[in-house]
């Protein structure tokens, strides 16, 4: 399997996702802290150049793949992937299954505020306090889909293209 999470910028929610889904953060009852959130990879690192990129974040304990993608405000993306995926497949058959989560309904207002002055106005020093303050106030919301969307990934059987938009995950 091949998952593949995305948002609008691509470095705070579906880094944490990353990270969770890899272990490298584990779940748990307590907050997250600052050095915690500000260590994962690609978390608040990447630009509005790297929109549209694939990122590859590792791979997981059950040998499937995680990456990452900024598809800013097009609602185009995730469906042209997934055809171009279909593409692939009829050209070259493999029998791997791709999975598109969206991580945007977890995305609470601090983190879009945050983001906006740390990645669009480069003022880190509103930016990161507010970006770690909406990870810490969605890191749970974050673990919970991606808990359900590997579950869901392994009971689809009937599809090999995944788009889970998630909404039920509202911060």
């Amino acid at each position: 399997m091949i998952y593949i999470y995305h948002d609008f910028g691509g470095t705070h929610t579906t880094a944490l996702a990353a990270a969770y889904h890899l272990n490298i953060l584990k779940p748990s009852t307590r907050t997250l802290t600052k050095e915690e959130i500000l260590a994962v990879p690609f978390f608040n690192k990447l630009t509005k150049q790297d929109s549209g990129k694939i990122i590859f974040h590792g791979i997981d304990d059950e040998g499937h793949s995680v990456y990452t993608i900024g598809r800013r405000s097009s609602k185009l993306v995730v469906p042209a992937l997934k055809d171009l995926c279909q593409i692939l497949q009829n050209k070259y058959p493999f029998d791997e299954k791709i999975i598109f989560s969206n991580t945007s309904p977890t995305v609470p207002f601090a983190m879009t505020m945050g983001g906006f002055f740390s990645r669009g106005l480069k003022i880190d020093f509103i930016g990161v306090p507010l970006l770690v303050k909406g990870a810490q106030q969605c890191c749970d919301n974050i673990y919970q889909l991606v808990k359900a969307t590997k579950k869901i990934a392994k009971e689809t059987t009937d599809q090999q293209f995944i788009i889970l938009e998630n909404q039920a995950y509202k911060a």
